[in-house]
């Protein structure tokens, strides 16, 4: 019969040739440098990402120092060390070039509102008053109807059937 040793969970593994054992050290790395299997793994909650705003003066400066920009690549360079992508130096230029200090500017996202034109409120005013005179219509109307009923009962003529 053959006795085969266990290995405790705790000690560290040989190095691997190659292969990627279940323990989770792979080739090449250091079983020195795994963290201890007592020490928890830190959480990190990252925070929700934000759309990125930039103020009319950052996109002026820059709009300015990639037109300062004479030699191959400098402009390349310019806007990795500022995150910024080819499209929204492109985007400013235009808007630069066309005279529109507003582009420069955030726009605010979302729908646009649109003044309310009087005209429409006047409207609205209106078919409101048309409905009032229509109740009071019909109420008038179906006054009258009750009127000629209790004359037909009573037996009295009305004013339109005496002439």
């Amino acid at each position: 019969m053959k006795v085969v040793e266990k290995k405790l969970v705790d000690e560290l593994p040989e190095r691997t040739e190659g292969a990627r054992r279940a323990t989770g050290v792979f080739s090449g790395e250091e079983a020195s440098a795994r963290p201890p299997a007592t020490a928890a793994p830190e959480t990190e909650v990252a925070a929700k990402a934000q759309r990125r705003r930039f103020t009319a003066q950052y996109k002026q400066q820059i709009v300015r120092a990639a037109d300062r920009c004479t030699q191959l690549g400098e402009i390349g360079a310019l806007l990795r060390r500022e995150g910024l992508y080819s499209s929204a130096l492109t985007n400013w230029r235009g808007a630069r070039d066309r005279g529109e200090l507003e582009g420069l500017a955030p726009k605010p996202r979302g729908p646009k509102a649109t003044a309310a034109d009087p005209r429409d409120r006047k409207i609205i005013e209106q078919e409101r008053e048309i409905v009032r005179w229509k109740h009071r219509a019909e109420r008038a109307e179906a006054f009258v109807e009750v009127q000629k009923k209790v004359a037909a009962l009573l037996g009295t003529p009305l004013d339109n059937e005496r002439s």
